[in-house]
């Protein structure tokens, strides 16, 4: 069989560096190939994937670039690669200079595009729950179809619509194009401790409770929240490109768990995997400020049901069961 190549952007980050240690993994021998422009990606993200997967060193390539500054027709002319999976982007949603999140997280994408159909490249890239701000399915708490989307609450969440937009037009152009759009609801799991504040509340939960310090939450705690594992994602995220088998069709999908899990829920699977009751460290409860509000969504939920039919896909983890267990590393880890 020949060598193939794939092409993770964003290859540093949480996600991508799982995505691409785990295309090594699957592929002994496959060149992967990692663009990003470590803006909050880390070397030491794709060393310790490889490594928890037993892989030894990285073999492959990586272009210190932003995406949105690759040339991509010469890239993929170069690399001839199996399929791209686009995860490159800024995704702090803090971040308030909106001309820098639209130009990194929008532009070259229809270059990509271009490119990739060109030489007949599935591609799969990360969209975000970000998308659907707080549709009416919030204040319901029911599951959000993929048709509640377009109303986001931040210019991160506005940049990956634009991305759907793109995707949407180009795929009316070419029918027969591959091109899937995940929108990652609230991702968990080991690799993501260099986020630093934009780190999951489980791992921030964790480490409060482990450094001795009374986790804090917003009051009541009843606000919920689709946490999903890292592992789901990967997995999901590589199933969608087709090339290890199965049939997916192109669009955008749900990327969630399923299952709404408030952060009350969530700190007490933490409290039972790692052994600090209530009575030790009582939870603190505290309003929440107003600069957070304006964009803080009380409630997220994937509808999986487009994501099972289209790409022949369901998470294989539950929440609570998988936030006890990354818990449970994270003490292990020290």
């Amino acid at each position: 069989m020949a060598v193939r190549t794939f092409i993770v952007t964003g290859g540093a980050g949480f996600i991508g560096s799982n995505v691409a240690a785990e295309l090594g993994r699957r592929e002994p021998g496959a060149r992967v190939v990692v663009v990003d422009s470590f803006r909050s990606g880390s070397f030491a993200n794709i060393v310790e994937a490889c490594a928890r997967r037993g892989m030894g060193g990285f073999t492959g390539e990586v272009l210190p670039e932003s995406s949105a500054r690759v040339h991509w027709q010469f890239q993929v002319d170069r690399l001839k690669p199996a399929a791209v999976f686009h995860l490159g982007a800024i995704t702090d949603t803090t971040v308030a200079d909106e001309a820098l999140m639209l130009h990194e997280n929008v532009a070259g994408f229809a270059a990509m595009l271009a490119a990739c159909q060109e030489a007949r490249v599935p591609v799969v890239y990360a969209s975000s729950a970000a998308t659907y701000g707080t549709p009416p399915h919030a204040g319901r708490r029911e599951a959000f179809p993929e048709a509640a989307a377009g109303q986001p609450s931040n210019v991160y969440g506005f940049s990956k619509w634009l991305m759907e937009q793109e995707h949407a037009t180009f795929q009316g152009t070419y029918p027969r194009a591959h091109v899937v759009g995940l929108r990652y609801f609230n991702v968990f799991g080991p690799g993501e401790s260099r986020k630093a504040h934009m780190a999951s509340m489980i791992y921030q939960l964790t480490r409060q409770l482990l450094s001795g310090k009374a986790p804090r939450l917003f009051k009541d705690g009843t606000q919920s929240r689709d946490h999903v594992s890292v592992h789901d994602v990967v997995d999901c995220t590589i199933h969608a490109s087709g090339v290890f088998g199965g049939c997916p069709k192109p669009g955008v999908y749900n990327l969630g768990s399923g299952v709404a899990t408030s952060f009350n829920r969530v700190l007490e699977a933490v409290r039972g995997a790692i052994g600090v009751p209530e009575s030790s460290l009582p939870t603190e409860y505290f309003e929440m400020p107003e600069a957070v509000r304006r964009f803080y969504q009380d409630f997220t939920l994937a509808d999986m049901s487009r994501t099972a039919a289209g790409l022949g896909w369901r998470p294989a983890r539950e929440p609570a069961e998988a936030i006890g267990e990354y818990a449970r590393w994270l003490k292990e880890q020290g």
